[in-house]
Order: C-alpha cells, then sequence, then structure tokens
C-alpha cells in the first residue's frame, strides 16, 4: 500500500528538478558558430526562412500553435493562425511563464547552474508554443529520422530555447533532424478547471501536455518538407522531459506520432490524482480571492499576476502538505491520461515501441549544489535527511547502502540513497514493467562519468548525461570539463542515441554488445570511459530500495 510518500516520488514533485532547469545554459558557450541566410521552406501555416550554421539548416521559434492568451488560455492548442510572405525564424521563441514577477533572478535559465556561471533570463509569454528545427537539408525527401527533445524543469520551469539542447552536433554527426519545443508549463499549463468551471474546461489540467501532441502532429504534417521521415520520430527527454516522454507512452492522442522513446532522468510511474488537481486549483483561487463559481475569470487575470500567485502558493509549507502529491503537472483525468502511466503495469497502448531509460550515479549532489552541509554530512545528519526521504523506512535503507558501498562517507551515502530513490531505482521498477510486456524492446543505462567542475564534488549529477547524447560536451565544457575523454565518451553515446533513434536499437560499434532489459538479467550499459554492461548492478540496494517505496 503506497503512503503519501511513496507517491510523491513519482507524481512529477519538481522542487529539486526545476531548481536545475535548464542547467546547461549556463555553461554552454553561446556563439560557437557564424550562421548564414538559409533556405525557405513551406509549412502549413505559411513559409518560414532559417539560417545555415555550420553546414545545418537552423530555424527558431517556428509556431506550432497559436497564442494561449485570453480566451485560449487553459484551453487545448489551436493551430497557428496562416501567414503571408516569408517569416524569418532565426531567433528563439518565447518560453512559456515561470518567473516569479517579484525576484530578479529566475524563469528558464534559473537553478543551480547559477552557481558556477552568470544567467541572463530567456523572454516569456503565452506565446509559447513554438519549436525549433536542425536538419542537414531541406525540402530533400530525405526520409532522415527526427529526435524530438522534451526539455526539463519538471512540469512547472525550463525551455527548449537553451543553447545546451542545439541540435547541430547531432545532424552532422548522424544525418538526423532534431526538433525541440517550448510548451506551456505550471499554472498555465496544468491547472484543472473541469470540475468547476465548466466541461469546456475538461482537459485544462493536462493542456501542457496536449501541448506536445500538438507539436508532434505538428512534425507529422510538416517535417517532411525539412528532410525528415515523419514515420520515424524518436520523442526523448531528461528530467521533466523524460516524465513527459513517460506519459506520452500512456497517452492515446499521442499513439502513432512518435515511433521510440529515451527517458533520461525522469521516470514517469504515476501522475496527480484527481483529488490532487483539484487541491491546486482551489489553493491558487484562495490565493487570487477568486470564488469556485467564478473560476473562468482565470482567464483574464494578468499574467504577472497570476504567476505571483503560483509561486506563492509553491512556497506555502502548510499548503505543500495540503497537497501532497506537488503542484501544477499532469494527472489522470480518464480522459487525456486515462491511467497512470507505469503503475501497476506499463501501458498496452505503447507497448511495441522500443524504449531506452536510464539515470545517472549520483543524480542528487546537483539539488544540493549550493548547500555546503550537505557535502559534509555527519551520521547523525545524513540519517536525519535520509529519514525526511524515507520516514520508518530510513535505518533498513541506511544498513543496505553501507553494506554495498564500504567507506563511503556519510554524505556520499546521502547522495546515493537520493539518488536511488527519486531516479535510480523507479528508472529500473518502469524498466522492469516495461520489458514485462515483451513487445517492443527496452534497453537500460547508467551513466556513471564523473565532472571535474566545482572541485569534482558533484561526481555525475543531474543532467550531465544531456551533453554526451547531444555531442555538446565541448562547447558545454563548464559543466563536463571538456577534454579528450569527454568527447570520446560523447561520439559513443551520441552514435547509440542516433542509432535508437534510426532503428529502436542502441548498439553500435564502438560500445560494448547491449542486450535489452529483461526480468532474469536485468542487463545495464554503464556509460563511462571504459562503458560496459553489467547484469543487475546495484541489485542488494535496489530490493530493499523498492521495498521502502512500495515497489516490491
Amino acid at each position: 500500500m503506497r503512503n503519501t510518500m511513496d507517491r510523491r516520488v513519482f507524481l512529477g514533485r519538481t522542487l529539486g528538478v526545476a531548481a536545475s532547469s535548464l542547467l546547461l545554459p549556463s555553461f554552454f558557450h553561446r556563439g560557437a558558430f557564424a550562421a548564414s541566410p538559409g533556405a525557405v521552406v513551406e509549412t502549413y501555416a505559411g513559409k518560414i526562412r532559417g539560417s545555415v550554421v555550420n553546414g545545418i539548416h537552423v530555424f527558431k521559434g517556428v509556431p506550432y500553435g497559436a497564442s494561449t492568451t485570453g480566451a485560449n488560455r487553459f484551453m487545448p492548442p489551436k493551430k497557428p493562425a496562416p501567414w503571408t510572405g516569408v517569416r524569418d525564424t532565426l531567433e528563439y521563441g518565447f518560453s512559456s511563464p515561470q518567473r516569479d514577477p517579484d525576484q530578479k533572478q529566475g524563469g528558464a535559465l534559473a537553478g543551480a547552474g547559477a552557481l558556477i556561471g552568470d544567467l541572463s533570463g530567456l523572454p516569456e509569454s503565452e506565446d509559447c508554443l513554438v519549436l525549433n528545427i536542425w536538419t542537414p537539408a531541406v525540402n530533400a525527401g530525405g526520409k532522415r529520422p527526427v529526435m524530438f527533445w522534451c526539455h526539463g524543469g519538471g512540469f512547472t520551469s525550463g525551455s527548449g530555447s537553451s543553447p545546451g539542447y542545439d541540435g547541430t552536433n547531432l545532424c552532422l554527426r548522424g544525418d538526423v533532424v532534431v526538433v525541440g519545443i517550448n510548451h506551456r508549463l505550471n499554472a498555465v499549463g496544468f491547472t484543472h478547471l473541469g470540475d468547476v468551471a465548466g466541461a469546456e474546461f475538461a482537459q485544462s489540467g493536462n493542456v501542457g501536455m496536449l501541448d506536445i501532441v500538438h507539436a508532434l502532429q505538428w512534425v507529422k504534417e510538416n517535417i517532411a518538407q525539412f528532410g525528415g521521415d515523419p514515420d520515424t520520430v524518436m520523442a526523448f527527454g531528461e528530467s521533466g522531459g523524460g516524465r513527459k516522454v513517460s506519459m506520452l507512452q500512456a497517452m492515446p492522442a499521442a499513439q502513432g506520432l512518435y515511433h521510440r522513446a529515451i527517458i533520461q532522468s525522469g521516470p514517469g510511474i504515476r501522475m496527480m490524482t484527481r483529488e490532487n488537481a483539484n487541491r491546486t486549483t482551489e489553493l491558487l483561487l484562495a490565493e487570487l480571492s477568486i470564488q469556485k463559481a467564478k473560476a473562468r475569470e482565470l482567464q483574464g487575470v494578468p499574467i504577472d499576476v497570476l504567476m505571483r500567485a503560483y509561486h506563492k502558493v509553491s512556497r506555502d509549507p502548510q499548503a505543500m502538505a495540503a497537497s501532497a502529491t506537488g503542484f501544477f503537472a499532469p494527472f489522470v483525468d480518464g480522459d487525456v491520461l486515462p491511467a497512470h502511466p507505469f503503475d501497476p503495469v506499463a501501458p498496452a497502448m505503447s507497448a511495441d515501441i522500443p524504449l531506452m531509460i536510464g539515470s545517472n550515479a549520483t543524480e542528487a549532489t546537483l539539488f544540493h549544489a549550493g548547500d555546503p552541509t550537505a557535502f559534509n554530512l555527519d551520521e547523525a545528519g545524513m540519517k536525519q535527511r535520509v529519514q525526511r526521504l524515507l520516514r520508518d523506512k530510513a535505518d533498513d535503507v541506511i544498513a543496505a547502502y553501507k553494506v554495498a558501498n564500504p567507506g563511503a562517507t556519510p554524505s556520499d551515502l546521502f547522495f546515493l540513497i537520493e539518488t536511488d530513490q527519486r531516479y535510480g531505482v523507479p528508472t529500473k521498477v518502469l524498466a522492469s514493467r516495461k520489458a514485462a510486456l515483451k513487445r517492443g524492446p527496452c534497453y537500460v543505462y547508467r551513466f556513471d562519468k564523473t565532472t571535474p567542475v566545482a572541485g569534482g564534488k558533484l561526481k555525475t549529477p543531474h543532467a550531465l548525461e544531456i551533453s554526451y547524447a547531444f555531442d555538446n560536451t565541448t562547447s558545454s565544457a563548464r559543466f563536463t570539463g571538456g577534454g579528450a575523454d569527454a568527447k570520446a565518451l560523447a561520439d559513443k553515446m551520441s552514435d547509440a542515441w542516433i542509432a535508437f533513434a534510426r532503428t529502436g536499437n542502441p548498439n553500435v560499434a564502438k560500445l560494448p554488445s547491449w542486450p535489452a532489459y529483461d526480468a532474469a538479467e536485468r542487463a545495464t550499459m554503464l556509460f563511462n570511459d571504459e562503458s560496459r554492461v553489467v547484469k543487475d548492478p546495484g541489485k542488494e540496494t535496489r530490493l530493499v530500495m523498492e521495498k521502502a517505496l512500495g515497489l516490491a
């Protein structure tokens, strides 16, 4: 039986994830390539002109949906209005509203990255249904695999307009098309009004996910003009983006629009319940002094007022405790999301879709990067923190991790336990449930490569693997450390990601043979300078953590 603690692990809780939102921009060197005028391409809404960067055609801020302001707020996405002439798509478009108007710093580029690099805000607007495209050639009928990226930041923050998600190197390396999107987040993307404002708002609590489906539909209808194959689309994402990809596999509207999936450090096993979604809405309405009977007035609230209220509610400890499961995330509504994505079993509707899923060895270090105490814990301090995570299961878990990790410091143990609680073990549970369907293959990895930044204390933090998957370790050297070893691993990993996009199988010549995951072997690729496949790594701690989380 799951208790409140168990559910928090899987419901898109974004305290740490949002805090690390788009870490990569602060480490990514901007202006790596010079741009020249690009080709004109016809979309269903009109013609667009991009640029050419290092031989790759780039289109930024391409509208895939209409503005979501006014009467469109909280409503399912609509197609963009057609335009005449040629529209330049040379700059990133708006990110979803997310900043607290009372904070000088924040929004899409906020988070732990500020500890190492200066941050600057990205422009935000409800007119945020835009996507970016990188392609080796246009109007050529190239039938290239499409790598469709969902950004991180939980369901509350982040942006696809990060230079860290630049697809140039993937295109150069693998002859693929890369697409990255922005979509509605937090209160504008996940406020459920269907039970207080009428049937027309029935899907309001999941419109942020419907935006992603709408973008996939845009890809299906338009990507051939950019040299992509609409029948070979891979949805992949990290952290909150991984949870979004988890959700896509359980959404009827998404089926047929993507054909492979990668979940990087974002196992979405469960989402919010209707009860939780309604409670979140009640708190927001109360903060804005709007009666339930007049809930539709939320459509007319100025966006800065709405964002201020959203942030105030999200910071309220009593409100958080009352909510029990976090804020402003997708919920099981019986329609957009008929059931929890991977609980109690994997979704049959996506059983044939090949899946790759993995996590990083010490994800949790990132979330405590600004807390020196976390890196110098004594035994009592470690136990106190683990008890917050696991309550009465803490002692059993600590004992098991001590046996499995002799010589580990209290801080080491805390980071390993939190990492497995939030990512490592849920990843393995999701993989096991997918493999149990015995249909499309599932491949599992663990990313073990460390970074020397911050004196090496972060080890293998949350989000580090993104630069390797995108082959951007050199341009993001302020996060990865750069160097020949990082580039060599990036070569291998990005090749595996590209191969998976193309065929549904990540095996490439530069890596050891990588078997599909099953309950008997639990084969896991450990990515490092010398990558290797291990059967059921961390079995003893996995079993104890599964029991502690109610997943055994």
